[in-house]
């Protein structure tokens, strides 16, 4: 029987390589990996619902959930995380040395419902005692869903072809939240910086704490394509967990580096010792703080209709976690 041929979006990782270049394939699946940048992948597909799988904003599929009928299932795989403490930027001419100082100030954002937005948002509120209505908001570009948000958030619109890192610099922001280092902080601008200098050993602190290492990304799956063959959804997680885990092999063979790092090798021991051995991990059981997380930011902060549940986020053969081989357990 001919394999089922599926497109599937998503970016150049090192933990999906393998997919990308064939040497795992998903069983009973043909698939074709469309290597593109995240911001594209999203809008395409959220759009046109133009590729069968790809990858997927978390906050935005959980809106998608949230309204019902959501036109993709996901499986608990995550291309993307990351801490977030670093990519607070200030102009520090306003008298901001602590998350606190963020009340009553002007605050930039890419997106108001991208994830690692969500998140901070979430730091803001829970670590900070600062609330989303707490700051009035300068929006950098068009939502992709165009949700409508609580009466008591003050959002307004980036004039067009403004960037947020040069209002930073220039004041007409007090500071930024962002999931890139903005432009004005690259180039070395002399009153823009990070809020939290320290933010590594902050995010350390964070997740021994919370247990919460953020996720930005997972996988959907068109509907439709579920629907009729619900089998891909296992078949599709269980390939994605078989590259990262290829990757995983990869990185910890640190006598001949395949990353190009001075101090790989006790980078990802560290890591192993705050995380655990499956340092990058998929599944729901050592990620529920962190989706758990989430689905409490996006509802306190009118992103969804009602709290969510994880089971109503993943295709339900997923749901029991894939544990890693033998060989990598060790």
């Amino acid at each position: 029987m001919a394999h089922l041929r599926l497109n599937f979006a998503c970016g150049p990782y090192d933990r999906t390589q393998a997919l990308r270049d064939g040497t795992i394939n998903p069983e009973g699946i043909e698939l074709n990996y469309l290597t593109m940048q995240p911001a594209e992948i999203f809008w395409r597909m959220l759009q046109f619902k133009e590729f069968d799988a790809s990858e997927m904003s978390l906050s935005n599929y959980t809106t998608l959930v949230s309204e019902g009928n959501p036109p993709f299932i996901a499986v608990p795989a995550f291309p993307s995380r990351v801490f977030r403490h670093g990519y607070f930027f200030i102009n520090t001419a306003k008298g901001i040395t602590s998350g606190a100082d963020l009340k009553g100030k002007r605050g930039g954002v890419p997106e108001y419902s991208m994830t690692a937005a969500v998140y901070m948002r979430g730091l803001m509120q829970h670590e900070f005692g600062v609330k989303p209505s707490d700051v009035e908001w300068v929006q950098g570009r068009a939502d992709r869903l165009g949700r409508k948000l609580p009466a008591d958030i003050r959002l307004t619109q980036a004039q067009v072809g403004s960037e947020l890192g040069d209002l930073l610099e220039r004041g007409e922001i007090d500071f930024l939240i962002t999931a890139n280092n903005p432009l004005s902080f690259r180039r070395g601008a002399k009153n823009v910086r990070r809020l939290f200098p320290n933010y590594a050993e902050m995010e350390k602190d964070y997740y021994r704490r919370t247990k919460i290492y953020p996720i930005m990304h997972t996988v959907v799956i068109r509907r439709d394509i579920y629907e009729r063959d619900p089998w891909v959804a296992m078949n599709l997680y269980k390939a994605l967990c078989e590259a990262k885990e290829h990757c995983y092999r990869l990185l910890l063979e640190a006598g001949a580096p395949k990353a190009s790092f001075a101090w790989l090798q006790p980078m990802i021991e560290e890591e192993q010792a705050i995380i655990g051995r499956d340092w990058y991990p998929y599944g729901i059981a050592q990620n529920k703080p962190s989706i758990e997380a989430l689905l409490q930011y996006t509802h306190e902060q009118g992103l969804s209709q009602h709290r969510l549940k994880i089971e109503d986020l993943f295709a339900p053969s997923t749901l029991r976690d894939i544990p890693l081989s033998e060989g990598q357990r060790v």
